[in-house]
């Protein structure tokens, strides 16, 4: 396939922007880029995509999401309004989440998917959780993702919260579905051991599902500080911060993504660095539980990757990079905090940084080599968009309402905003028709 007539903005190791440009991929993998020109030239009989002038971008890539959560969109919670965010996790996601039954878990997924094709994320990291529904979950949602044709990468949630056994069936669920994948590989699929956080897992816990992905050669997934709730169980249980007990605890590493880590010091930050460990920053969902704000220009500054995720909110990633420009300026007092650039590194290079953790080919990037995923924007700037400005076109200009095509990995998923591989009207159908049965045992709860 060779797009055309684009406004390509390449991202990669030297981003770029390529007026009248074009992109040539063959399979799931791009060949070149350049003028439109040139590669029409040198593939005169290649299948051809006009871009009309239109924004070409590579994918977006969501570093951490819960596909899980889908169903608590617009749901009340009885009672008084909850107040800090352990009551947030005691009175609304620790009951959905016992609710789910594995067609919960598909369509949930599936809801999802098609607001990430719709908004241009290609790329997902999810973190499940159904305590009721825990064997074959990973199977249930990594269906839906082969059905909607994007790419992701799935674990499950082990926690003590609901009894040990419990906890013996998340950790049986990762090791199953990361074995499945060996056996089973798929190119759209990956696998992580998922770990809920240090506040609901003993040291016992720990230990086993340490012993079990290293036995497996992966790293984890696991919140981190995300409030200060979870430092103050660490510090009382454990006499240890969290980062500093989950890295004498096997649990830190190259291979491992630390979630939020809103409330960690200095030495903990030095301890994510020292250890390689990757962080991903979900400012919306930071914001709506009022947890707090990452100082994530530090985490930078220290060379850990910082990778954008959404923690659930909609996969609409062009939202979740606005809202991380303003809030850390709002939270500085600062307007230069946390500039476009910035912005656009974590969304992009730190983002495609974390998925190679799951597949060999670069992702975020149109670039020889790179996979196959990009995305088409009707957006048509009124100001000059340079290599020295799109990052702030992108946070002031842009949005995911603007995406015309969607591919991933060489598959078109949405031509001019019709989806090609999910069929939204029926999925929204029977979504609402579980989402009222879920809330039902929610509140019988």
């Amino acid at each position: 396939m060779l797009i055309t007539n684009g406004t390509l903005i390449t991202f990669g190791a030297t981003p770029r922007v390529i007026p009248g440009g074009a992109v040539y991929y063959e399979f799931d993998t791009i060949l070149e880029v350049g003028s439109t020109a040139e590669l029409t030239a040198r593939y005169p009989h290649a299948e051809r995509l006009d871009a009309g002038g239109k924004i070409v971008m590579p994918g977006l890539i969501c570093g951490h999401t819960h596909f899980y959560g889908a169903f608590a969109r617009g749901m009340a919670i009885p009672g008084e309004a909850p107040a800090n965010f352990p009551e947030i996790l005691d009175r609304l996601w620790w009951k959905i989440d016992r609710a789910l039954t594995l067609e919960d878990c598909t369509y949930s997924a599936l809801v999802c998917l098609v607001d990430a094709i719709r908004h241009g994320t290609t790329t997902l990291i999810d973190h499940h959780a159904s305590p009721n529904a825990i064997d074959g979950s990973l199977d249930a949602i990594a269906a839906a993702v082969i059905q909607a044709g994007v790419r992701a990468s799935l674990c499950y949630e082990v926690t003590d919260r609901n009894g040990h056994a419990g906890a013996l069936a998340g950790i049986a669920e990762n090791t199953r579905f990361v074995r499945r994948l060996r056996s089973e590989p798929h190119p759209r699929l990956g696998a992580s051991f998922g770990l809920h956080a240090s506040l609901t897992l003993s040291d016992a816990t720990l230990a086993a599902c340490v012993a079990e992905a290293q036995s497996l050669d992966v790293g984890f997934h696991i919140h981190v500080a995300e409030d200060m709730a979870d430092q103050r169980d660490s510090l009382k249980q454990y006499d240890l911060r969290v980062v500093e007990r989950l890295e004498k605890r096997g649990v830190l590493g190259p291979k491992t993504i630390a979630v939020h880590c809103v409330h960690v010091d200095g030495y903990e930050r030095e301890t994510l660095r020292a250890t390689g460990t990757h962080v991903t920053h979900q400012p919306r969902s930071n914001m709506n539980n009022a947890v707090g704000v990452a100082d994530v220009t530090d985490f930078l500054h220290r060379g850990i990757n910082v990778a954008l995720g959404n923690d659930g909110f909609s996969n609409n990633m062009f939202t979740e990079m606005h809202v991380a420009c303003l809030v850390h300026k709002l939270n500085a007092r600062d307007p230069r905090a946390m500039p476009g650039n910035l912005v656009t590194q974590m969304a992009f290079a730190e983002n495609s940084r974390l998925a190679r953790l799951f597949w060999d080919k670069p992702l975020g990037a149109l670039e020889s080599g790179a996979l196959a995923d990009i995305i088409l924007l009707d957006y048509h700037p009124f100001t000059p968009l340079t290599d020295g400005n799109y990052p702030w076109h992108l946070i002031f200009g842009m949005d995911g309402s603007q995406v015309t095509h969607t591919i991933c990995g060489g598959q078109m998923l949405m031509r001019d905003r019709q989806l090609l591989t999910l069929d939204e009207a029926t999925i929204s159908a029977r979504a609402r028709e579980l989402a009222r049965e879920v809330w039902k045992r929610v509140a019988e709860m």
